[in-house]
């Protein structure tokens, strides 16, 4: 009876001490967990090192931030995401809207007193495309500097529901493979204008038919018949100016944007009002689709959707300042479709 109660009595002791030691042992660091989330892993040991080092950084960064957002000293919050362990460079093949060559602003541009008196009509304070219907899932372009196309596809997506009342993707696999003689580079990055070229000359597919790879190796698959939506012409918005993006976002609908993109903020965004002080409006390497307009505690703010999936950013949006003063060069070369 007493060595029953001995046994008992040890097996009570032994266990607690068995769980701790089980649990040092196999309690996964934030790394570890960060790398199983993502499905993630190295080849190589110092490959794994070397992007710990890179993830803690960022890690650091991003927490840095988050103490001042508590404070009141940002105006936005970061989060850690699937771009945690990108070195500078991976980053900018990712940004995709960088090419060598210039920037090609051919095409004509609207007026902006038009706009003004057209916007001045509505009189709206707020704009949000996603709730009246003109706005497509938040897609991914995977590791492929392919922005422009969804970009591109987007405002394309918002001016086909604004006439037909239907919200069709459209197919940016189809832009990343057919476009290359307009100008356009794949997962390399183009500028939108040369995209819409393409797109006034053969239409688009939907992304049912001409579905996203994420890779530029493929050869072009298009086929006229499945072609369902054209544009006739596209009008860029007067460089730089911000009253006019945001006219023309009220009266015609998302328009193409590119912006600067390139600091670890943005990469690490979560939520809030989006504020960098090095964003360099000349600076332009990422596009995006600027979906609406607002106010938040007398902060004014653009809409952007990115095309990270909704993993980044706020469900894969982002409220970005906007105070006159074309920030990120966000009108810096802005345009959009006519159908």
């Amino acid at each position: 009876y007493q060595a029953h109660w001995v046994a008992l009595f040890a097996l009570l002791m032994w266990a607690p001490l068995q769980v701790a030691a089980d649990s040092e042992e196999e309690a996964p660091s934030d790394w570890a967990l960060w790398k199983r989330l993502h499905q993630i892993s190295y080849d190589e040991e110092s490959d794994d090192i070397q992007r710990q080092i890179i993830w803690e950084t960022n890690l650091r960064m991003i927490e840095k931030n988050n103490d001042n957002f508590r404070f009141g000293l940002s105006t936005f919050n970061m989060a850690m995401n699937k771009y945690g362990d990108l070195t500078k460079m991976e980053y900018k093949l990712l940004l995709g809207a960088t090419i060598n060559g210039p920037i090609n602003r051919r095409g004509k541009v609207a007026s902006a007193q038009s706009l003004r008196v057209n916007a001045n009509r509505l009189g709206l304070t707020n704009v949000d495309y996603r709730a009246q219907g003109y706005v497509t899932e938040v897609k991914d372009q995977g590791y492929c500097g392919s922005c422009w196309a969804f970009s591109t596809t987007g405002a394309i997506e918002g001016q086909m529901f604004k006439r037909t009342g239907r919200l069709v993707s459209l197919s940016e696999q189809q832009l990343v493979d057919c476009s290359r003689s307009y100008g356009t580079y794949g997962c390399s990055g183009a500028w939108m204008a040369n995209a819409y070229d393409y797109v006034i000359h053969k239409g688009l597919e939907s992304s049912d038919t001409y579905p996203y790879t994420s890779a530029d190796t493929q050869p072009c698959f298009y086929d006229r018949s499945s072609v369902v939506t054209r544009i006739s012409d596209y009008r860029f918005i007067p460089a730089g100016d911000e009253q006019a993006l945001a006219d023309a976002v009220a009266t015609i609908g998302p328009i193409t944007v590119a912006i600067d993109a390139d600091h670890p903020s943005f990469l690490f965004y979560s939520s809030g009002i989006y504020k960098e002080s090095n964003c360099n409006p000349n600076n332009l390497n990422h596009a995006v689709l600027v979906v609406g307009y607002g106010s938040e505690g007398g902060k004014d703010y653009w809409i952007i959707k990115n095309s990270w999936g909704t993993g980044w950013g706020d469900g894969g949006y982002m409220r970005m300042i906007r105070n006159g003063k074309n920030t990120c060069g966000i009108a810096s070369y802005a345009l959009y479709p006519i159908v």
